[in-house]
């Protein structure tokens, strides 16, 4: 009757259609959540790895540009931390780094790949290379995200790499000591110049990162490079991205450290002018750059790297029904 249409014993009615729709956008929203917890772990990984390496230098590079113009060379300060306080020493404040670091690299990795996502449909090339702009946002974005969540436990990481251990047993002694003695706004003072350091910074990483890869699939009959390739286009991501914010990542630490330096520091410009007015502009907002050169590339060509090949392994494994959520 009617349409003169009939239905099969077979067919399904709207309402049983239902639970199928259902089940399948469980099933994306399950894949969404295995992939995002996925980035996080590797992200986290691989922030942990490359700060370890490096974290000597980083102590280094922190009491550096801490200090005023009289601060010794570089590896005389290494060498004397090493005589006076021992080799362990030089990792002083690297339990702080990691509690910040793992949510940080964790974050900004995971946050990059959804902000990667997000622009790749807006600009119509999901699945595909972002174009230069949008390639540019989205590491940019990654970097603030993550640097507005964690940006207290900077600070502690600050602290504690500038101060003789008598004066901080631990990462909660400093969280106490400096709401009570300084009051919580300190915990985010340098916040401003952080975040204008880490637009550019990670913009720059992840562009250049992304590009010399692209030109690498592009010019090559390998889809993807080798991991002395992901090194070395990691190290040319950190180089770039580090010099160009590097000043701000100074005047970040002066105002960080300011309450145990004896200094005053107010605004981001006035500290820039107290700094060169002092020490001059090279010596002053570029001290410790030459230290950077070496540090910054090797932590972020390691950074890149062990997310890459973690994400690699990880999908290999669940391939293989090793990991089955």
């Amino acid at each position: 009757m009617g349409n003169g249409v009939q239905e099969s014993p077979g067919a399904l009615t709207q309402g049983e259609l239902r639970p199928v729709a259902s089940s399948t956008g469980q099933a994306e929203g399950s894949k969404m959540g295995r992939n995002v917890l996925n980035t996080l772990l590797s992200g986290a990984l691989a922030g942990a790895v490359a700060k370890t390496a490096v974290a000597p230098l980083d102590r280094t590079k922190i009491i550096f540009q801490g200090r005023g113009p009289r601060a010794p060379a570089a590896y005389r300060l290494i060498y004397h931390t090493y005589l006076s306080d021992g080799f362990l020493s030089l990792w002083r404040g690297n339990s702080a780094t990691m509690v910040r670091v793992i949510p940080y690299a964790g974050i900004q990795f995971c946050s990059h790949e959804q902000y990667k996502r997000l622009l790749g449909g807006y600009c119509g090339s999901q699945g595909k290379a972002l174009p230069p702009v949008p390639r540019f946002l989205a590491g940019s974005l990654a970097g603030t995200t993550a640097a507005m969540l964690t940006y207290p436990l900077d600070m502690v990481r600050a602290r504690m790499a500038v101060t003789p251990k008598e004066m901080y047993s631990n990462i909660l002694h400093v969280f106490v000591r400096i709401s009570r003695e300084e009051g919580l706004q300190t915990l985010y003072r340098g916040f401003t110049p952080t975040i204008l350091g880490v637009i550019p910074y990670a913009g720059i990483s992840f562009f250049t990162y992304e590009t010399l890869k692209k030109v690498h699939a592009d010019h090559t009959s390998r889809p993807h490079p080798n991991p002395a390739e992901r090194l070395a286009f990691g190290a040319c991501a950190g180089l770039l991205g580090q010099s160009a914010s590097y000043p701000l990542d100074v005047v970040r630490r002066r105002m960080q450290t300011a309450g145990v330096t004896g200094h005053t520091y107010g605004s981001i410009a006035g500290t820039m002018r107290l700094i060169v007015r002092e020490e001059g502009l090279v010596l002053g907002l570029y001290k410790g750059l030459s230290m950077n050169w070496v540090k910054g590339p090797i932590a972020v060509g390691i950074s890149f790297t062990t997310f890459d090949l973690t994400q690699i392994l990880w999908r290999q494994l669940q391939q293989r029904g090793f990991i089955q959520w």
